[in-house]
């Protein structure tokens, strides 16, 4: 594992320091980040609510709010079609929250991702129409490329806006109303990288904001910010950048999250183990919050988990809440034993390969994407998994720094049935029997980009800091970068020649916790997850890379150590 570090420019830091009294390394750490104005610097450093754009500026937000108002009087019958993952869900719950107060009860649909596959599909449609056909449907998170689709809809006279953030790949749909800033506007505006719950947010605040200007006392009465909690969860899970708009609505959003209102958020941290009223960080949403509401997408029907947060029975969110919870633990188990039965098959037939085709076709399509990242996270390779979609191969791919997936697909497409995504990561369906061609050509092609490119495995340091610098102090200057994410990693820290005067000890089998005696006398314990196979020596000097956290227990918080990597010293 390589590890690298670009300190800030000096001048940047110096005037960082000064403009804003910060801590030398916060100022460093600013100056990484690339704001080259006092003006850019201060928008990160202070971000508002106040500072939120024109929601009008977004292209056709304009028309979406006309056309949504049009149905609101004339009672028409309007259909909220989502998606599975957190995005899609709080989206959905936040636009039919909005038209509820307004005593408009819009259908809701999630598409089942066994039954209907993704977005707006042909199996979506004639969902849809089952039942009362609507005269308006609102389309959140797809869309973007489903021209046939909406050209069905629109046969049938039902009018169509897509609330999206995917990029386009070909034509868009026409005559509906397109609402995605990264098809129609610049990347350089503060909402370009909005997902779809932050444009939902715009298209939302719009819909008030036209209300308002109408007289429409009814508008003045709802309070944006109690619906922060929802476009924070969206924001974070989605891994949009926490740059511009995302890190003034994830920010907010955290910070309304912790006291929600919200009686199905309650229930799920209480089934996730998290206290109401404490602090709640991206690795909450991430690792507890988000795989509760995703395992329903996964295994069965996402329409669960915006029931639950649209409920106001607490009896009925405590019983959504704990169905949620059983789904996440059969989830876990289902990834563990695929990602057991797939090491299994790299280790016998793939070890040499420079990317991964796995493919058997008992495995669960809901949870094969998640396993193609467990697998790059343990092996640095690209990797596609695949169960089975009836007579096809079908699932997802992930891919490491240097390789292109759409690139390396292009190579392969003879082989393939159907595919799309993005670089880092697709969804393909094939032949089965082309799968060991596909997994030769796969091979090639890695091998070929990797000839041109530098694909070694490194970590990023923040900046080196002195063993003494660790302290409660810094954690506390450390608060004004919050919230990580995207585009705002959090710090990585570099320590040299340290000393580990006691072994380790081992736990969980695969995890083991730490302690530094730091020369002002100071004690620091320390944990790495999954590093058991990778103990240090004591009384060897070392060098660690590792982030600064507080642990919160029984009541009381103390700072720990995350080691993620550690090496021996050079310097002795």
């Amino acid at each position: 594992m390589r590890w690298t570090h670009h300190p800030g420019p000096e001048n940047q830091v110096n005037a960082l320091r000064q403009q804003f009294s910060l801590h030398p390394i916060i100022a460093n750490l600013v100056a990484r980040l690339g704001f080259n104005d006092e003006a850019a610097a201060r928008q990160f450093l202070e971000p508002r609510l106040q500072n939120l754009d024109d929601p009008f500026r977004l292209t056709n937000l304009d028309k979406a709010v006309d056309r949504l108002q049009r149905a609101m009087r004339n009672g028409e019958e309007i259909l909220v079609f989502g998606d599975y993952d957190v995005d899609g869900v709080t989206s959905t719950v936040l636009l039919v929250s909005i038209l509820r107060h307004y005593g408009i009860y819009p259908r809701y649909m999630i598409p089942r991702r066994l039954h209907e596959g993704y977005g707006l599909s042909a199996k979506a449609i004639e969902k849809i129409l089952e039942d009362k056909t609507p005269n308006l449907l609102i389309v959140l998170d797809s869309g973007t490329n489903a021209c046939r689709e909406v050209a069905a809809l629109r046969k049938k006279q039902i009018d169509v806006i897509i609330i999206d953030h995917h990029s386009s790949k070909e034509n868009l749909p026409s005559d509906c109303i397109l609402v995605n800033p990264r098809v129609f506007d610049h990347e350089k505006e503060p909402w370009h990288d909005l997902c779809t719950v932050g444009l939902v947010f715009k298209l939302v605040h719009g819909l008030l904001k036209r209300l308002r200007q109408e007289g429409d006392e009814q508008a003045e009465s709802i309070h944006l910010k109690e619906y922060l909690d929802l476009v924070a969860m969206g924001t974070v899970a989605d891994l949009v950048p926490l740059r511009g708009e995302n890190r003034i609505l994830a920010k907010a959003g955290l910070e309304q999250l912790r006291n929600t209102q919200r009686l199905g958020l309650k229930a799920l941290f209480e089934t996730s183990g998290m206290s109401l009223g404490g602090e709640v960080t991206p690795i909450d949403i991430s690792f507890r919050l988000g795989p509760r509401i995703n395992a329903s997408g996964r295994l069965g029907d996402a329409t669960l988990p915006v029931d639950l947060l649209l409920d106001e029975n607490w009896g009925q969110c405590g019983e959504a809440a704990k169905s949620l919870e059983k789904m996440n633990c059969q989830r876990k188990e289902i990834e563990g034993e695929i990602c057991s039965q797939a090491e299994e098959i790299i280790a016998k037939n793939l070890s040499d390969q420079a990317g991964f085709i796995l493919h058997r076709a008992d495995w669960h399509p809901g949870v094969v994407g998640a396993v193609a990242s467990r697998l790059v996270q343990k092996y640095g390779r690209p990797c596609i998994v695949m169960g089975a979609q009836g007579d096809l191969a079908k699932g997802s791919g992930r891919s490491v720094k240097g390789v292109n997936l759409v690139e390396i697909l292009q190579t392969c497409d003879d082989l393939l049935d159907h595919w799309g995504g993005h670089p880092m990561a697709i969804g393909i369906s094939l032949d089965p029997k082309n799968l060991e061609a596909l997994q030769r050509a796969f091979h090639n092609a890695i091998t070929e980009v990797q000839k041109n490119s530098d694909t070694t495995r490194e970590i990023t340091l923040a900046c080196w800091i002195d063993p003494t610098e660790i302290n409660e102090s810094l954690l506390d200057e450390l608060k004004c970068l919050h919230p990580f994410g995207q585009e705002n990693p959090e710090p990585v820290f570099g320590i040299r020649n340290i000393f580990l005067r006691k072994r380790p000890d081992v736990f969980g089998q695969d995890h083991f916790r730490f302690q530094l005696d730091i020369p002002n006398g100071k004690r620091v314990f320390g944990v790495a997850w999954k590093k058991a196979d990778n103990i240090p020596q004591i009384n060897k000097p070392i060098d660690l890379a590792a982030k600064l956290k507080w642990n919160h227990w029984n009541g009381r918080k103390y700072l720990q150590m995350e080691l993620i990597d550690w090496r021996p010293s050079e310097d002795f």
